[in-house]
């Protein structure tokens, strides 16, 4: 008889965002005339660049004719968004090479594939409040996965210790759910933990882009010694607009190894095996992306996204509710007033003013009490949600 994968149920119920969707969708059908301001799940939205919509429209054309026609692509990407990517790293001094470079369907899927790189006897660090993903697909892997909380009291950005003994570790920087982000400082520490340790950081900077203070790295590659014990895993999701055109992309350092195994060499193999590569329209409109053009029209989407943070963040330093984030990172985590918890706070919100979060909650234990706002919505709605907030939380 078949054995099911019987790690399945170890997991919640239900995925977290899935979980505000349906919450919110009871809601709406319940108050039909109620409009809802929507500052939960982090999908974006403004519309994709006019550089990467030509590019978009030149590919499928290219696609209805013998002479530009495209089939199957190159399992880790097309050299010319390799090449494009790798130059892309060196506004922060970082160098990277081409063949370092694999082009993935996003950020979310590689987060997941990557750990067939690993045994499944390896123990797994996150740091939370985290992306949940981190835990789940290690939970269906079978793997050890160990917590390292964070707080208020370290600025939610722990610091490694020696009584850790982790193989793999998640660090997310800016983070996602609190925004807050390591300076080159603390990020050496955990890389000369992993050096010193033999242990890998898979390192997910799908925020990169929002990030405006000069000692907060860009790349993890920033700290020369990350070569030796990372992995980078982007997305232009966010960046430029992607999500619902995905596309994404690891960095794979050649000096990276474990116990005589190059990573760069498995994960082209596994490449090899697991893909038969990304259409080669969306490379397309992604090489567009990193183009001189494409890189000044994606930052005024992104000035939106900051301008929206910026009114999040005035209207909580009006109510004085205590929050992080915003600056760095299109993501405001804040501590629910009056000792509310973060689902009953959601509640709250919905059915109150018709704005909703993330409960802290969903991002793991010590996310209780605690709150996430996205800073991806319509700049007009995320004014008169803010407007709500101050009316309903103003003392």
């Amino acid at each position: 008889m078949l054995t099911p994968n019987m790690h399945y149920s170890e997991l919640k119920d239900s995925y977290l965002f899935n979980t505000i969707y349906r919450k919110t969708a009871e809601y709406q059908s319940s108050h039909p005339d109620k409009k809802i301001y929507r500052m939960g799940v982090g999908d974006v939205s403004r519309p994709l660049c006019d550089a990467v919509i030509k590019a978009l429209h030149t590919a499928v054309d290219d696609q209805a004719t013998m002479e530009h026609f495209h089939g199957y692509m190159p399992e880790s990407g097309a050299p010319e968004l390799r090449k494009a990517i790798s130059e892309y790293y060196r506004r922060f001094s970082v160098s990277v090479s081409a063949d370092e470079v694999f082009v993935s369907s996003g950020a979310c899927d590689d987060l997941g594939d990557v750990l067939e790189l690993f045994d499944k006897d390896n123990t797994v660090l996150v740091i939370e409040p985290a992306y949940p993903e981190y835990v789940d697909t290690n939970i269906l892997c079978g793997r050890k996965v160990i917590h390292l909380d964070s707080g208020e009291e370290n600025g939610f950005l722990p610091l490694p210790s020696e009584e850790i003994q982790a193989d793999i570790i998640y660090i997310c920087s800016p983070n996602n759910p609190t925004g807050a982000a390591y300076d080159r400082e603390k990020l050496r520490k955990w890389v000369d933990y992993a050096n010193r340790n033999g242990a890998v950081i898979l390192y997910d900077a799908a925020y990169e882009i929002f990030i405006e203070d000069p000692d907060i790295p860009h790349s993890i590659f920033e700290i020369p010694e990350a070569k030796t014990c990372a992995i980078e895993i982007c997305s232009l999701s966010k960046t430029a607009g992607f999500t619902g055109t995905r596309l994404g992309y690891t960095v794979v350092p050649k000096a990276l190894e474990r116990m005589g195994m190059k990573l760069n060499t498995m994960w082209a193999r596994n490449r090899e095996t697991r893909t038969n590569g990304i259409s080669y329209i969306l490379q397309k409109g992604a090489s567009a992306v990193f183009t001189k053009e494409g890189l000044e029209q994606i930052q005024k989407n992104i000035r939106v996204y900051k301008e929206n943070a910026r009114v999040l963040m005035d209207a909580f330093e009006r109510i004085g509710i205590w929050y992080c984030g915003g600056r760095n990172s299109p993501y405001i985590w804040l501590k629910c007033p009056d000792g509310m918890g973060g689902w009953e706070f959601f509640d709250y919100l919905l059915n109150e003013i018709q704005v909703v979060g993330i409960p802290g909650e969903g991002f793991g234990a010590c996310g209780k009490g605690y709150f996430r706002f996205s800073a991806f919505g319509d700049p007009d709605d995320t004014k008169e949600a803010a407007n709500r907030l101050c009316k309903l939380l103003g003392r």
